[in-house]
């Protein structure tokens, strides 16, 4: 591997660290502020203004201004899918600034910003354009000398809190359907990953946006975060994250009985037959669990592999991590930069030791990669069983717990023995084990032959703990949209 080398500078040097709210860049009501981290080197980026309470309720002031009488309301549907489209253009005119943004405030590869989150941000914002003026009621027969039809109409307003390991991603996940239907927004950003969120801010005020229909407030999950969920000017809540954050957001909504939809964790079951092409199942599992230094969801970290060829097929995936290059995360070359910060570095330390203690032999990998920054060697573990921590806890880390299997039954049946159902996929020629895997494996997204295609048309989430709805695709304006049946007597 190489060595860590001394990341370079980033070419921006003024950085937007205010909330947005009402069309206004603010400082916190209270003046505090919060350090955002640089993950490779360890050191402050910038001093983010730090919202709270009072904040949010400005915040959800303003969004509701701008949804109950401001001129968000009137705007016809074509000018709202043209404001998206506006804003996806600049987005692809700034594509270099934002790539580069996002490494350094997160840490992943530059050429895993500019070359797959950024094309997926401009392509979610024209696919949700397009659905602007699409989105439509029915008529209906009904008995009787009536006129039947229905009304699908916005939400309201919507408080979106997102993760850090795809910031403008799930940004583009959350704010693509609910403006297309007519919403308005406050978003909180999670703390380690603040700044492309503001820019993104930025380019919206540019595209034309109404004051108060996107707001900005980053802050801490306890206060900005909670003050958000038990607002009762929100009227929809949407959450990427992990479960027992879900589990707090889900309690402080019940008052107020806010719509929620949750995209949560996982501990997706990767699947490789004997008879499927091995090259291809290695250098998708490679992808499957590594991406984004293995901070992904639908992380393929149970890597079930056919006993017949258990042993090649270590060897083969065991020797490409060996040679994965980590370091700079601005070097175009590499291919893991480090984790997000130091908490999450803890966390997926404490894993590695304890699938060590647990008996799991650990192939490559598993220590500190480097002295400065969050670097783990990316790490394979063989000899696990289901019931140690490393193949029942969602770790978010490049840790991959490889796992022996013999019949299409036995697999099927391990694959759910899991509280988590987000993803899944199997590796094989056979296009019947390919289907009884896709029916039968309790997950929202299965993959066949391949893994982490991702597209703005095809909805995501998952069953079980998982989540709760749907993100992406037409399903995803069903989570901010409420149905209206309007009953009109012709006598």
């Amino acid at each position: 591997m190489a060595t860590v080398t001394e990341p370079r500078r980033q070419t921006r040097k003024a950085f937007q660290t205010k909330l947005l709210i009402n069309g206004q860049w603010r400082d916190s009501v209270s003046g505090k502020t919060f350090a955002t981290i640089n993950p490779a080197t360890e050191e402050p980026i910038a001093e983010v203004a730090e919202g709270d309470a009072t904040d949010i309720d400005l915040a959800v002031k303003a969004a509701r201004r701008a949804f109950d009488t401001g001129p968000w309301r009137k705007t016809d549907a074509r000018d709202r899918g043209r404001m998206m489209n506006r804003l996806a253009d600049l987005i692809e005119q700034h594509i270099d600034e934002l790539a580069e943004l996002e490494t350094l405030d997160n840490g992943k590869p530059i050429q895993e910003s500019r070359n797959a989150d950024l094309p997926l941000v401009i392509d979610c914002f024209r696919y949700y354009a397009g659905w602007a003026d699409k989105i439509h009621g029915q008529t209906i027969p009904i008995r009787g000398n009536y006129f039947c039809y229905t009304r699908r109409e916005p939400v309201g307003v919507a408080g979106q809190i997102i993760p850090w390991n795809f910031p403008m991603l799930m940004i583009a996940w959350k704010w693509g359907p609910a403006l297309a239907a007519g919403c308005t927004v406050v978003l909180k950003p999670a703390e380690q990953t603040p700044l492309s969120a503001l820019r993104l801010g930025e380019l919206a005020l540019e595209a034309g946006y109404p004051e108060g229909v996107i707001n900005i407030v980053p802050g801490f999950g306890e206060t900005a975060g909670a003050a958000l969920v038990a607002h009762p000017g929100v009227d929809k809540l949407a959450f990427t994250g992990e479960g027992r954050t879900a589990q707090i957001i889900m309690r402080g909504a019940a008052d107020s009985l806010k719509r929620i939809t949750f995209e949560l964790g996982g501990k997706s079951p990767n699947i490789v037959f004997a008879d499927a092409d091995l090259e291809a199942a290695v250098n998708g599992s490679l992808l499957g669990l590594y991406l984004n230094q293995g901070q992904c969801c639908c992380a393929g970290s149970r890597l079930f592999v056919q006993d017949t060829v258990h042993d090649r097929f270590v060897d083969q995936l065991a020797a490409k991590v060996k040679a994965r290059k980590l370091g700079d995360p601005f070097d175009a070359s590499t291919q893991q930069g480090p984790q997000v910060d130091q908490a999450q570095f803890d966390k997926i330390m404490s894993y590695i030791a304890k699938g060590r203690d647990q008996g799991a032999k650990c192939v490559t990998g598993g220590e500190r990669f480097g002295n400065k920054g969050y670097f783990i060697s990316p790490t394979i573990f063989t000899d696990v069983k289901d019931d140690m921590a490393i193949a029942r806890d969602e770790i978010f880390g490049p840790v991959l717990s490889v796992i022996k299997f013999r019949e299409i039954e036995e697999v099927i049946e391990r694959a759910n023995t899991t509280d988590y159902g987000l993803a899944a996929a199997v590796w094989t020629r056979d296009i019947g084990k390919a289907h009884a895997i896709a029916s039968r494996v309790r997950a929202g997204t299965v993959w066949v032959n391949c893994y982490d295609v991702f597209d703005a048309a095809a909805p995501f989430g998952g069953f079980k703990r998982s989540g709760i709805g749907r993100e992406l695709g037409e399903k995803a304006l069903d989570n901010y949209t409420e149905l209206k049946t309007v009953t009109i007597a012709l006598d």
